[in-house]
């Protein structure tokens, strides 16, 4: 038994999983992404059908499934907060995160967050592609789509950009009570755009919940490898920065 787990053993501390941080990035990780495969199973299998319709109906008026419940104003609203999770308000707030990374020289930073972004939009467009599951034909559409359904991009790009940011922005922060704040405008964030997407009816809910899933899984990957990274060196420390080096003297 020893023989056995002494390998086991020293894995765990190469990969310093007995420290917290690493620890709950595994956690986290293993946890969506046992959500998602165990949701996309029952989507596969048509379980989630009543539950998906069950939802989308009781947000629409009964009278007029083209109306949702609510006042005009919430549903302009909801097409403001769907645009945050877009490929084009995503683009510039990576885009501007990775200009910011590369002034303070933490290229390594920079680099991360590409390949964590960057990723995390082919695998959604490989899902998309690999599932090919319809948009709902149960209610009007309230925006234009034109990718296929599971799993949501809007809700899984939102998540691993927003939770990426916000842990990279939490990692150079010392105040608990700002962290806490940075880490809880990130999921609100998250959870607002993915919301709007089954509000405007662009989405089943379960389409959803397994973009969130696997975009906080992403996320928890790549902070993982960030972490693992970080203690060898090739990604700078909190405060830490890269500097040019400075000629010898003669």
């Amino acid at each position: 038994m020893k023989a056995l787990l002494a390998p086991a053993a020293h894995l765990s501390r190469r990969l310093r999983l007995n420290e917290i941080g690493p620890l709950i990035s595994v956690a986290a990780c293993g946890f969506f992404a046992w959500g998602f495969v165990e949701l996309a199973d029952e989507v596969v299998e048509g379980e989630t059908h009543a539950f998906d319709n069950a939802i989308l109906l009781a947000l629409r008026d009964p009278q007029n499934l083209a109306d949702p419940v609510g006042p005009g104003w919430l549903e302009e609203s909801a097409r403001d907060i769907t645009g945050l999770g877009g490929f084009a308000v995503l683009g510039i707030v990576t885009l501007v995160a990775i200009t910011y990374l590369l002034m303070a020289r933490k290229r390594g930073a920079a680099l991360l967050v590409t390949v964590s972004i960057v990723g995390g939009t082919i695998l959604s467009t490989a899902l998309k592609l690999g599932f090919e599951r319809p948009r709902p034909d149960l209610v009007p559409h309230g925006a234009q789509v034109y990718t296929a359904s599971f799993p949501s991009g809007h809700a899984m790009l939102s998540a691993i950009t927003f939770l990426t940011l916000g842990a990279l922005l939490v990692r150079v922060e010392k105040s608990r009570r700002i962290k806490a704040f940075i880490l809880t405008l990130a999921i609100i964030m998250t959870l607002l755009v993915g919301s709007s997407r089954v509000y405007l009816g662009v989405h089943w809910p379960s389409d959803v919940l397994a973009g969130w899933s696997v975009g906080a899984a992403w996320a928890a990957l790549c902070w993982f490898v960030a972490l693992q990274l970080q203690r060898s060196g090739q990604v700078e420390r909190p405060g830490e920065t890269v500097l040019p080096h400075e000629p010898e003297q003669a």
